[in-house]
């Protein structure tokens, strides 16, 4: 639904199915940076001499990054097929868009929020939220 528009009722009734999908994002994202941190280390004991390291965990490693960023990917791509936008994957900071006073603005909800309650301009971002 590209440009699709929300009212502040239509976000949070939109909630529901969102919260969910939310925090699959925060967790995927979560994993998708443990398995990279992992590899990081591997690459390096690899770089050194490699002493110990049995030979399946870096293949382990890698199907855990690429199983991890196809899930945040799918995740985030439900929630752009309902018209939220996704602004940070770690905390959950998702924006519905909207309209106040004629005026294009974003209704901002992050995770562990009950509700859709502050909105900010298109440049404003997290930092100019404002309560509805």
């Amino acid at each position: 639904m590209p440009g699709r528009t929300f009212t502040p009722d239509e976000a949070n009734a939109l909630l529901p199915e969102v919260r969910p999908l939310v925090e699959r994002m925060v967790e995927r994202r979560a994993d998708l940076l443990a398995a990279r941190a992992r590899q990081a280390e591997v690459a390096a004991q690899v770089g050194g001499n490699g002493g110990g390291l049995d030979p399946r965990v870096p293949p382990a490693l890698a199907d855990a990054a690429i199983e991890a960023e196809t899930g945040l990917h799918e995740v985030v791509r439900a929630l752009l097929e309902l018209g939220v936008q996704v602004k940070d994957p770690d905390s959950g900071l998702v924006d519905f868009p909207s309209e106040r006073d004629g005026e294009p603005v974003l209704l901002c909800w992050q995770l562990g929020e009950e509700r859709v309650g502050f909105w900010h301009g298109l440049e404003d971002g997290f930092a100019g939220r404002r309560p509805l």
